[in-house]
């Protein structure tokens, strides 16, 4: 009988992936496979700042980083082809943002920025860079590690939560409260907490870029100037996704 129970709720199981649209099953494919890479960020990184100190956070995971956060494009690609309801604009506008900070800035001048060492873009020279020192470089190791711990747990959250979601149907009543909670509130911290990370990083690139290219550098400081702007966007695109899903809630 037991046996028989198992072998019932197996075939069970297979029946509900199965019936399950191919678009759904790679969403799931997705989601979960960019919360294990973003979890194994935020592990990679807690562990180096416990260990190694700030200092050896962007040596040990900044390539990494960089990876799973390109990843991150296909979401405007699903956005464009209609697997997810997602508005194309905050989606681009998040992705964008988070692409300019691994690619734009870290990725370009983060021997200077977060190191203190020398370094020349795409071989381009235009005389030395410089470096940052002192006490400018740890605030630039400590805003790294912020912007690198404030996205890994977003994502750890909006991943594992659309696992749940989608597992079961797209019922929002399947995935655990804690997780739900979790999902539409951690972002008061979270999000004021990565955009002071990124702003400041940014900021603090200016110099370098100006040293590489005047116009870069003009171009980064029109992109600061409408973080503010940007970020109120994506912030109240944030609370009136919580402030659905609460009045729904409410209404159960």
């Amino acid at each position: 009988m037991a046996q028989d129970s198992v072998a019932s709720r197996t075939r069970g199981a297979q029946q509900k992936v199965a019936k399950q649209p191919a678009s759904r099953q790679y969403l799931i494919a997705y989601n979960g496979i960019s919360f294990l890479l973003w979890a194994s960020l935020l592990g990679r990184i807690m562990t180096t700042a416990n260990m190694a100190g700030f200092a050896s956070v962007y040596p040990s995971s900044g390539t990494f980083a960089q990876g799973v956060q390109t990843l991150a494009l296909l979401e405007i690609v699903h956005s464009l082809v209609g697997i997810v309801r997602a508005p194309i604009m905050t989606t681009a506008m998040q992705v964008a943002s988070r692409l300019l900070l691994v690619w734009g800035i870290v990725g370009m001048f983060g021997d200077s920025l977060l190191l203190g060492k020398e370094e020349i873009p795409f071989g381009k020279v235009r005389g030395a860079l410089g470096v940052a020192s002192g006490s400018r470089l740890e605030y630039n190791q400590l805003a790294y590690f912020g912007m690198l711990t404030a996205w890994s747990v977003t994502e750890c959250v909006r991943y594992g939560y659309f696992v749940f979601f989608l597992s079961n149907g797209s019922n929002a009543a399947a995935v655990p409260g804690w997780l739900s909670w979790l999902r539409y509130n951690t972002f008061f911290v979270l999000y004021p907490l990565g955009i002071s990370c990124e702003s400041w990083l940014v900021y603090s690139s200016l110099g370098f870029a100006k040293n590489w290219e005047a116009y870069y550098a003009y171009a980064l400081m029109a992109i600061l100037a409408i973080y503010v702007p940007g970020s109120y966007i994506l912030f109240t695109h944030m609370m009136a996704q919580r402030k659905r899903v609460m009045k729904g809630k409410q209404k159960v």
